[in-house]
């Protein structure tokens, strides 16, 4: 089997950190539709994907500015990726997890994703909020495929606190002192591009699924096997995905939470800093 490495070219490290202009400590990767709190961040420095030497080089997707940008937010210094890659772009789940890999470069200890995705529990309505409590790997892949690990030998990287306890709880918190719903979820992440049949969210609710993406779980590997803390959101786009879907809806809906979201994340960042 050919070794993969999650290191990033020191020439992005160098970039992102001069973006920075200092340490951060926590990095957010915007989902479809979601990047209003990147383009809300003040002092900001935007660095186009293509300028990057690792990241890989694929087409835009609708509702991603597939750019990275260094500002702040509630006061924090923050690293924002505005869009990611998927893997049903034709790239490698390790390729897919580079914003995790490039945030644990530059020193950032908290990771917070969040994606746009369709509901599988049947009470989820267009615009809910869902805080991820874990996850379904169904992509058929994952970044440490081929990562012989710091020290060596196959990396077990255990998976049972994917998304951080402490931090879901303070993001629970967070969300009820706003007044902002938020549901408790598992994401399920497929490989798409094709939206699910309604067999298959039969399938997916039989297996615990809340919700259903073609995102986040590379990130989300990459960045505990690299010892970041997780924390993760979903915005419900679709009552039951693979019925009626465009991806239109899905960023209309991000559209129309995305107040919502920003709210919630640029509060969130605010009360970690409080208790660094």
């Amino acid at each position: 089997m050919m070794q993969v490495s999650l290191d990033v070219p020191q020439s992005d490290v160098a970039r992102v950190r001069d973006a920075l202009g200092g340490p951060a400590r926590v990095a957010v990767v915007l989902g479809s539709g979601l990047s209003g709190l990147a383009d809300d961040a003040a002092d900001a420095v935007a660095v186009p994907y293509a300028e990057l030497e690792g990241f890989p080089r694929v087409g835009a997707v609708a509702g991603h500015a597939g750019r990275l940008v260094a500002g702040t937010v509630a006061g924090e210094r923050v690293l924002l990726f505005q869009g990611r890659a998927h893997l049903y772009q034709g790239v490698r789940a390790l390729d897919a997890a580079y914003p995790a890999r490039l945030a644990a470069a530059v020193g950032c200890e908290v990771l917070v994703v969040t994606n746009a995705a369709g509901g599988v529990r049947e009470d989820l309505r267009p615009g809910d909020l869902v805080l991820i409590s874990d996850h379904l790997n169904l992509m058929g892949a994952n970044p440490l495929v081929g990562w012989p690990g710091p020290e060596g030998g196959f990396p077990f990287v255990p998976m049972r606190d994917a998304y951080d306890p402490e931090l879901r709880a303070l993001m629970r918190e967070t969300a009820d002192g706003l007044g902002i719903g938020l549901s408790d979820g598992v994401y399920a992440g497929l490989l798409g591009p094709s939206y699910e049949t309604p067999a298959e969210v039969r399938m997916l609710r039989s297996l615990g699924a809340d919700v259903v993406g073609m995102s986040t779980v590379p990130e989300v590997i990459a960045a505990r096997a690299l010892g970041m803390r997780v924390v993760g959101l979903s915005l419900v786009t679709n009552a039951a995905a693979g019925v009626g879907l465009s991806h239109e809806e899905v960023l209309e809906a991000g559209r129309q939470a995305a107040e919502r979201m920003k709210r919630l994340a640029s509060a969130f960042i605010e009360r970690l800093a409080r208790i660094a």
